[in-house]
């Protein structure tokens, strides 16, 4: 039985060392990945009430929508357009603090202004992208950056 998110308060840091902890334990043991997906996207969601919160997984040559949190997103994004993409071609996070700056930025919705997008590994190739979107500029930072990149690393550990 799952137990209720216990929502930190405090720093960031401290918010993201809780959500860490917090998601290790809950997905100890579940060796589906999009069951994993669900539930992280949820919990980060929860945690941090961003605009949208979600994965995109690699089938063939494009990132489809996994499990998320949020409204209406795109369902299939290419690689190297848009944020995702971008990052998936690129193999690398990326933070982009003004999505309006940001060069073929997909507006699956107008109200998205900063957005952080993390790629997921297994061996050595990028299986999907966890991709968060805020409606403040500028929401995210090497902090964020830093955890998720933790938390991803959770979703694929067997």
């Amino acid at each position: 039985m799952a137990e209720e998110l216990l929502i930190a308060t405090g720093t960031k840091e401290e918010r993201y060392a809780l959500l860490c902890r917090q998601i290790a334990s809950l997905v100890e043991g579940e060796t589906d990945p999009i069951a994993r997906m669900a539930n992280v996207a949820a919990m980060i969601h929860l945690t941090f009430g961003f605009w949208w919160t979600g994965f995109y997984r690699v089938v063939g040559d494009e990132l489809v929508l996994g499990p998320f949190q949020g409204p209406i997103a795109c369902t299939r994004i290419a690689r190297g357009r848009g944020v995702c993409g971008s990052a998936w071609q690129q193999q690398r996070t990326l933070i982009v603090p003004d999505v309006e700056q940001f060069p073929g930025h997909i507006a699956c919705s107008t109200l998205s202004r900063s957005e952080i997008v993390v790629p997921i590994w297994q061996a050595d190739e990028v299986i999907g992208v966890l991709d968060i979107d805020s409606e403040q500029l500028a929401t995210f930072d090497e902090v964020d950056q830093h955890y998720l990149e933790q938390i991803v690393h959770l979703i694929t550990e067997l």
